[in-house]
């Protein structure tokens, strides 16, 4: 049961970071603003921001943590009288705050009868910054003076268009063939998810004009040859994503010059012939931190074709939730998709004490990827293990040895998070799980993740010290089983190759890859995946996310790879330093001239670059709570990424694309106030 006070209860906290001399606090505040004194409760918060237990606090005990949710006892016969202030300084932080976002985004009380009391909670202020806090999409205004006539992002290969014509109502594609019937058909749909008021695709008897659809067979799948002649629209291509891409191009000319006749024309004259020069364009989006519906995600699939990005990696699980409908396990979904207080999984990043949360029924995941499909965009299924399970072993204790003792933390400050690659139960629960995503998803690339796992992982199992022992030797065994306690504090500050968590993570992937190979799939991966080079590099690539030295280096050993360096294709990383921007920073900060600017293979000799697969961006989805924020941090650093991915390096150019930038759709469609 919880009821909610927002007018008497109040939660504010501040970050004061170290300066002269003093080390930096984190305070918390709760106002009694009614008449009525409060005793026998407690105070529970989740966000970003991780209160480390080991640590000093002042005002109040910790009596509950996990990773991001605290639960603070008050002093003994504590009562917080009416118009009173409840202080809790803490000095214990799993890193200092440099962010609005990083603080608490939930709070609520617990009371002696374990019912809730859910509290207005502002955002976290500092103590140094009185700047309004930045929410929704930065305003990227189309100048006067635009350095080109169309509006087009990515930027094509060619373009020789000349003269303007009248614009036209809107379009009328007639297809020649089904692959260009499909496209058409993909097509209206597309722009009814994201301009369906202005009526780019209309009848004739509604005043459209005719696009002809051709086949050509001499262009690639995604390849696509726009013609104005007169009065005549032509769309060349030979595959239904060509169509569609030519039809984006075209929607995306005329509404620039729609929105903006004074500054962008609608040919008369000339040609775009265009391909990209990235075969993997991709955004990878966590819905295990923050859930997201199934609207929400088609509409994302739309605003990818519209930036012509063509994979969807589909990160469905992680420590805080697991996000798909197994048949043969209900109970991660019945256990593992939900967080709320008392529960299996607590509140955390913002959830509330009420039951939270989701996930996508096997239907619903049919219909997303047959959407997708039809947008050009195959999707990659991540399940991620043997780390970032915790929500798994929550619903399936089986996973776990059961005779293993100690505790071992994640760098999010999960304990004991990982499954146990030593027991055979794992493999048959794990090939279970995979044969039925495969029969979900039949882009036949799974991702196993295989990231973060801690350097003391296992190291309390017998199970997994036995296996040690047989495989690497009683030195490499007694060394592991002296990890026990391990705590990792900050992102891949431990490199665990080489160590008994890497040999027993390498022999786990080894066998889950050989099972995913013998059903025809591609096994995708971390960089991590590659400690001990035991998986097929024939049939595997993997996510180089630390920095393009490492992807480079990772390509040079022979793995294919997608690039997407934190530094800045992490999308959760805030755009500047600053305080009153949201978002994370541990990777560093990267604003959308920065990402458009980056060269994902700078530096890469010619052999390296035979292993680039493409470039994708990720959203990590911690600070997101705020969907708001959500857009500031995805837009329009997600068509800066799809510019790279498409568009010749010769030909790109910052001040064109920010000239165009405002022009391209956001997901929820707030901006900066």
């Amino acid at each position: 049961m919880s009821t909610s006070r927002p007018k008497t209860l109040r939660l504010e906290t501040l970050w004061n970071p170290p300066a002269d001399g003093k080390e930096f606090s984190y305070v918390l505040r709760l106002k009694n603003l009614g008449t009525e004194p409060l005793s026998n409760f407690s105070l529970c918060v989740s966000g970003p921001g991780r209160v480390d237990p080991a640590g000093r606090v002042e005002g109040a005990t910790v009596s509950q943590r996990l990773s991001n949710f605290t639960e603070f006892q008050p002093p003994a016969n504590f009562v917080l009288g009416a118009g009173e202030t409840w202080t809790i300084s803490v000095y214990a932080l799993s890193w200092q705050f440099r962010h609005w976002t990083d603080g608490a985004t939930s709070g609520y009380l617990v009371l002696s009868d374990g019912s809730t009391i859910v509290l207005t909670i502002e955002p976290t202020r500092s103590s140094v910054s009185n700047a309004p806090l930045k929410r929704g999409a930065e305003i990227y205004p189309v100048p006067v003076n635009a350095p080109v006539q169309v509006s087009i992002i990515p930027w094509p290969n060619h373009v020789a268009v000349t003269s303007r014509r009248p614009l036209p109502a809107g379009f009328a594609p007639q297809a020649q063939s089904a692959e260009g019937e499909a496209g058409s058909k993909s097509f209206a749909a597309l722009v009814e998810h994201l301009f369906a008021v202005e009526g780019i695709v209309r009848s004739e008897a509604e005043g459209a004009v005719p696009v002809a659809l051709k086949d050509a067979a001499g262009l690639g799948p995604e390849a696509y040859r726009l013609s104005f002649e007169g009065e005549a629209i032509t769309i060349e291509a030979s595959r239904q994503t060509g169509f569609l891409y030519g039809l984006v191009t075209l929607g995306q000319i005329w509404r620039g010059a729609r929105l903006h006749p004074e500054v962008f024309q609608f040919p008369a004259s000339g040609e775009i012939v265009d391909e990209p020069s990235m075969g993997w364009r991709g955004l990878h989006l966590d819905v295990a931190r923050q859930f997201y519906a199934a609207a929400e995600v088609k509409k994302l699939l739309a605003v990818l074709a519209w930036n012509k990005l063509n994979r969807f990696h589909w990160h469905l699980s992680d420590d805080e939730a697991w996000r798909v409908e197994i048949g043969a396990y209900p109970a991660l979904t019945e256990i593992g998709a939900w967080r709320g207080h008392g529960m299996a999984v607590p509140p955390l990043l913002g959830s509330s004490p009420a039951r939270t949360g989701g996930y996508y029924t096997k239907a619903a995941i049919r219909e997303i990827v047959a959407h997708a499909k039809s947008f050009g965009v195959e999707i990659v299924p991540e399940i991620d293990v043997p780390g970032h399970c915790y929500a798994m072993l929550q619903a399936i204790p089986e996973l776990r040895d059961p005779a293993e003792v100690g505790s071992y933390y994640s760098v999010q400050g999960f304990p004991d998070n990982c499954i146990n690659p030593a027991r055979e139960k794992t493999y048959e629960i794990v090939e279970r799980i995979l044969s039925e995503l495969i029969e979900l998803f039949p882009f036949k690339i799974i991702h196993l993740g295989a990231d973060e796992v801690p350097l003391g992982a296992w190291s309390g199992s017998p199970e997994a010290l036995e296996r040690l022992r047989s495989v690497a030797g009683d030195e490499v065994a007694d060394a592991h089983a002296k990890r026990l306690n391990v705590v990792t504090n900050t992102h891949g500050a431990d490199d665990i190759h080489g160590s008994g968590a890497a040999i027993l993570q390498a022999e786990f992937l080894s066998r889950v890859q050989r099972f995913l190979a013998s059903k025809g799939c591609i096994t995708g991966g971390w960089e991590e995946a590659a400690h001990g080079d035991v998986i097929d590099k024939s049939k595997s690539y993997l996510c180089s996310w630390r920095n393009v030295e490492v992807s480079a280096e990772l390509a040079e050993r022979g793995y294919e790879i997608v690039v997407c360096p934190g530094q800045v294709y992490y999308l959760d990383m805030a755009l500047r330093p600053d305080w009153d921007e949201p978002g994370a920073s541990w990777a560093g900060t990267s604003d959308a001239e920065k990402l458009y600017n980056f060269d994902p293979i700078g530096g890469w000799t010619a052999s390296q670059k035979q292993k680039l697969l493409g470039i994708q961006a990720c959203i990590w989805s911690e600070p997101m709570t705020d969907r708001a924020v959500f857009d500031r941090l995805v837009f329009p650093r997600l068509s800066a990424l799809a510019e790279t991915g498409w568009t010749k390096p010769s030909s790109k150019s910052w001040e064109r694309f920010r000239a165009l930038a405002g022009l391209m759709p956001l997901l929820y469609g707030l901006q900066q106030s």
